[in-house]
C-alpha cells in the first residue's frame, strides 16, 4: 500500500491549519501572563477573552459561561464532582447511563466511595438511553443527570433536549459531555437545555490538551482545582494562552461544519459497499438515523476485530473488542446494547472527518474485497 488512510477521527482531529495560525504569535513571542496588567501580559489576556469568545460563539452561550480546562476528561470530572461538592447540602444522588465515556462514569464510581448514590440507567439495543426511565429514576435526592451527547463508539445521539426538559422541571442540574458532537452537529445550548456541556478540543481540530465547560449562569459548580482566582475563581492555574487561542480558531472554522453532510453521504456509500462485500455477514451498531454523520461502527460477524483491521494495512480505525488470554471481550457500550459476542467481537469503529475522500473509503473497500 503506497498511502495511510486516517478512519479514526472520534479518537482525535488533526489541527486545522487556522488554529495553528492562531498558536504561532505565542511561540514566537507574545508570552506575557494573562494575569499581569502590564503591557507583556494584556495581549495575552485578549487572545484568551477572544477565544472564549468563540468557543461560546459555537455553543450559543455568554463567554462568561465558558472554562477553559485541559480536555473533555477534565471538563466530564469538573462538572461531576464539582455539582457534587456544591450540591452535598441538596442531595447525593447521580444519575447516568451505562454507555458514558469514563471520564464521566469513573468521576461517578469516586464520588461513591464518598457517599453518593449513582443510578446508571441502561440503553436500548440502539445505545438510546428511554427518557421516561431518566424521570423515574429521579428522587428527592437527585442533584445531577448526566447523559452525554452523542456515544463515541457508535455515534447514536441521545434525546437530550427532552431529557434536559425534565431536569430542568425537577430542578435538577442536567450535563452532557459533547465531546463528539462539538463541530459535528449542533451544539447549542439553548436548543439543548443544558446547564453543563463538555468540550474537548483534539475532536475539533484544536491540539490535545485543551478543553472548555460550559457553565450555565447560576449553575452551582465547585471549582475543579483550587489556588488563584483564575477563569473567574472556577479554575485556577495560569491560563494555556497557547492552546486556548488555537481552540478558538478551530471552534470558528467549525460553525461552517456543522451537520457534514457531504461526510455522511462518504459514510453511507462507506456502509452500501461492506453490504455489498459482506452481505448479512456485517452488522450496524447504533442508531440507523440518529447518529453522527461520520460515524460507522459495523460488527464483521464470526471475525475478530483486529483480524480485520490486519486486513488493512495503512488504515487506521479502532475495534471494538479485546483478546485476553485466548477470550474476547466486547466494549462495555456494545455489551450494554446487548450485542452478541459473536457480532461484537468482530466490531470496528470506521470514523470520517473533513479530509476523508471517496478514493480512500474505495480503496479500504478493495482490501476488504480482495481479502475475502
Amino acid at each position: 500500500m503506497s498511502r495511510r488512510i486516517y478512519l479514526d477521527y472520534n479518537a482525535s482531529t488533526p489541527i486545522c491549519p487556522e488554529a495553528v495560525e492562531a498558536m504561532r504569535p505565542f511561540l514566537i513571542g507574545h508570552y506575557g501572563n494573562p494575569s499581569s496588567l502590564h503591557w507583556a501580559g494584556l495581549p495575552a489576556k485578549d487572545a484568551v477573552e477572544k477565544a472564549r469568545g468563540q468557543v461560546a460563539g459555537l455553543l450559543g452561550c455568554d463567554a462568561t459561561e465558558v472554562v477553559f480546562t485541559s480536555g473533555g476528561s477534565e471538563s466530564n470530572n469538573h462538572a461531576v464532582k464539582g455539582v457534587f461538592f456544591a450540591n452535598r447540602d441538596r442531595g447525593d444522588h447521580i444519575v447516568t447511563t451505562a454507555v458514558e465515556h469514563p471520564a464521566t462514569i469513573n468521576p461517578c464510581r469516586f464520588l461513591e466511595k464518598l457517599g453518593a448514590k449513582v443510578t446508571v440507567l441502561p440503553v436500548d439495543r440502539f445505545g438510546m438511553v428511554d427518557p421516561n426511565d431518566v424521570w423515574k429514576a429521579i428522587t428527592p435526592e437527585t442533584i445531577l443527570i448526566t447523559v452525554m451527547h452523542a456515544n463515541n463508539e457508535v455515534g447514536t445521539i441521545e434525546s437530550i433536549p427532552e431529557i434536559s426538559a425534565i431536569a430542568r422541571e425537577a430542578g435538577i442540574s442536567f450535563h452532557t459531555d459533547a465531546a463528539q458532537t462539538v463541530g459535528k452537529i449542533s451544539t447549542d445550548v439553548e436548543e439543548l437545555g443544558v446547564d453543563l456541556l463538555s468540550v474537548a478540543g483534539h475532536k475539533v481540530y484544536a491540539p490535545k490538551g485543551i478543553g472548555a465547560l460550559y457553565i450555565r449562569e447560576g449553575t452551582k459548580v465547585d471549582p475543579f482545582v483550587h489556588g488563584a482566582g483564575h477563569e473567574a475563581g472556577r479554575r485556577a492555574g495560569t491560563e494555556n494562552v497557547l492552546l486556548s487561542v488555537a481552540l478558538g480558531a478551530a471552534c470558528e472554522v467549525a460553525k461552517e461544519w456543522i451537520g457534514m453532510p457531504q461526510v455522511k453521504i462518504l459514510r453511507d456509500r462507506f456502509w452500501e459497499g461492506l453490504k455489498g462485500i459482506f452481505g448479512e455477514r456485517v452488522t450496524l451498531n447504533g442508531h440507523p438515523t440518529e447518529r453522527l454523520p461520520n460515524t460507522l461502527n459495523v460488527n464483521f460477524v464470526d471475525r475478530f476485530g483486529a483480524e480485520v483491521l490486519a486486513m488493512l494495512p495503512g488504515v487506521a480505525a479502532s475495534t471494538g473488542s479485546a483478546c485476553h488470554a485466548g477470550s474476547v471481550t466486547i466494549s462495555p457500550v456494545l455489551a450494554a446494547m446487548g450485542v452478541p459476542t459473536g457480532e461484537g467481537m468482530g466490531a470496528v469503529r470506521f470514523s470520517l472527518g473533513r479530509a476523508t475522500t471517496l478514493e480512500e473509503l474505495e480503496e479500504v473497500l478493495g482490501m476488504l474485497k480482495a481479502s475475502v
